[in-house]
């Protein structure tokens, strides 16, 4: 595994090469502060929690601590604490025997044996319940797990690398998390900054989701973005970070039909349509009774700013022919009927903003 820099896209921007489809790519500060904290806690042996929204790359965070510790050739275990009911995951931590429980017809090692000199990863910590918190904490004190319907502790050797998008210390002062548990597993705390604040790396992140979609459909070229969609994706706040940027991208490259152009139009939301199926009207019912009420339409334009009335009025235009032109990938005749326009109205307005060019 190295850093490797990434062509065409920016000098200072960096790839951490992964045994994974996904990788760690960015240049801004934020982000290469939060790499490098793992890459200096790796070779340590104590615990690491690893805090960030939905999508920011905690599971590639573990495992980078991984490779990069003594542990490397051992067993990497990840659980997803929250993809099971809550009557299991003792189970699933600490094995079971024969006849522990309903259903328990052989005995089983748990992710904590599984994970024997290796690293264990545990997302979604929050959403353990206190009994699981309360032997996970024995075996984070104690180095040993008990299997359900045993007496006997079997000693482990297991780094834990944990991961959540709560607030734990708020969860602790609330009694839903155990105060002491956070203590043992908070030796380093590497919080991964959401995309929107990481300055620089969306237009290199939309490049390289891009280049390796457009390589995928087999495009003898990749022609970029044009330059209303680059100022769109900049200005979209990603609630879903980097895993949304990349299914954002690549639906709006594989949707794009003409490889020799910038792709020109990007959609956000993929259940956004004219025929999305309306809710149910005892849903409309209970959101009126709950004094719900739908989005505010944006606010209109500060006129208040505007000094020049013919160079607003031709950034507007410009503006929706770009939105309608990419929308119909660069089809005229549709862009034109889109628009209550004639073809030669809307050649004369293309030829006008030069954008053809």
């Amino acid at each position: 595994m190295a850093w490797c820099k990434l062509p065409d896209v920016g000098a200072q921007c960096y790839v951490l090469g992964m045994e994974r489809e996904n990788q760690f790519i960015g240049q801004s500060g934020a982000f290469l502060d939060s790499v490098e904290r793992a890459s200096r806690a790796a070779p340590l042996r104590r615990p690491v929690l690893v805090i960030g929204e939905r999508g920011t790359g905690k599971e590639l965070i573990a495992e980078r601590l991984h490779r990069l510790s003594d542990r490397w050739d051992q067993p990497l275990v990840t659980m997803n604490c929250a993809a099971l009911p809550e009557t299991l995951i003792e189970a699933e931590l600490f094995g079971h025997e024969a006849g522990a429980f309903t259903g328990a017809t052989k005995a089983r090692v748990g992710r904590f044996e599984e994970a024997d000199r290796g690293t264990l990863f545990l997302d979604e910590l929050g959403t353990l319940s206190m009994g699981a918190q309360e032997r996970l904490l024995r075996a984070v004190e104690y180095g040993e797990v008990t299997r359900i319907g045993s007496s006997r502790p079997v000693r482990v050797d297991v780094r834990i690398v944990a991961a959540t998008n709560e607030d734990l210390p708020r969860a602790a002062e609330a009694g839903r998390f155990r105060a002491d548990l956070l203590d043992r597993l908070c030796f380093e705390v590497i919080t991964l900054p959401p995309l929107r604040v990481r300055e620089g790396d969306i237009e290199v992140l939309a490049d390289y989701f891009g280049r390796r979609m457009a390589a995928e459909l087999g495009w003898r070229d990749w022609p970029g973005f044009a330059p209303h969609v680059s100022q769109q994706m900049e200005e979209y706040p990603w609630p879903g970070n980097v895993r949304e940027l990349r299914n954002v991208v690549e639906r709006a490259v594989y949707r794009w039909d003409e490889w020799t152009q910038p792709v020109g139009h990007v959609q956000f939301n993929p259940f956004d349509s004219p025929w999305k199926p309306a809710p149910p009207p005892r849903a409309q019912e209970a959101a009126a009774a709950s004094g719900s009420t739908t989005p505010a339409a944006p606010a209109p334009a500060d006129y208040e700013t505007i000094a020049d009335l013919r160079a607003a009025v031709e950034a507007h235009e410009r503006a929706i022919l770009e939105h309608h032109l990419g929308r119909n990938r660069w089809n005229q005749r549709q862009t034109a009927k889109a628009l209550g326009l004639t073809y030669d109205q809307l050649r004369h307005c293309i030829r006008k903003h030069a954008l053809s060019e």
